[in-house]
């Protein structure tokens, strides 16, 4: 049993030696610029302990997006149970999103930039959970609006699209190791946008 569970713990770490190494080359190189001989390379394996967690690097690209979007979904799941006021959970919204560059900023780019290579029905998949996201922003707004704290001549769709517009666009520029923390970043960005909303 115990060796059993020694054996899981190694396939999992491999497994996710090849995710993070991925990242780093498709971040830097572009998903079609990089081969499987370069990501083994870059670990140091055959390419058989490739193919024995991964069938296609399309594959791969997929449980890098899903794993993701997935932790983001979930983050986002807590904000929105909390007890807060609306406006306290959007710029918390706003804060999870600058401060994820900070954390996952290769595995963002690479969600942003490399889903046209993925396969379409895994594409519409990963579009699927975005939409499930940004819903969920818009219906912090339209909650918050009904409640009275946001200005009542707001569009809710609008506004959840401009606080991804304005993150998401983040991920082109912003570093976290320069002149502006993540955590001021998103206190600019959640002042900008909140004074904008709040009635």
């Amino acid at each position: 049993m115990a060796a059993c569970t020694r054996f899981e713990g190694l396939v999992k770490e491999v497994k996710e030696k090849i995710r993070q190494a991925s990242v780093r080359l498709f971040e830097q190189q572009g998903f079609t610029e990089t081969s499987i001989q370069h990501i083994v390379e870059a670990l140091g394996v055959t390419k058989g302990t490739f193919y024995y967690y991964f069938a296609t690097k399309e594959q791969l690209l997929m449980e890098i997006h899903l794993l993701y979007i997935g932790q983001l979904l979930e983050r986002q799941q807590q904000i929105e149970q909390t007890d807060e006021p609306f406006a306290e959970k959007v710029k918390e919204t706003i804060r999870l999103l600058i401060t994820d560059i900070a954390e996952y900023g290769p595995s963002g780019r690479v969600f942003m930039r490399e889903i046209r290579h993925l396969e379409e029905e895994n594409a519409d998949e990963v579009k699927r959970q975005r939409e499930q996201f940004r819903l969920s922003i818009e219906k912090l707004i339209a909650e918050g609006l009904a409640q009275g704290e946001f200005r009542s001549d707001l569009r809710p769709d609008m506004i959840a699209f401009a606080i991804l517009g304005v993150a998401n666009w983040s991920y082109q520029w912003f570093s976290p190791q320069g002149e502006v923390s993540a955590e001021e970043l998103a206190a600019i960005y959640s002042k900008m946008i909140l004074e904008g909303i709040v009635g």
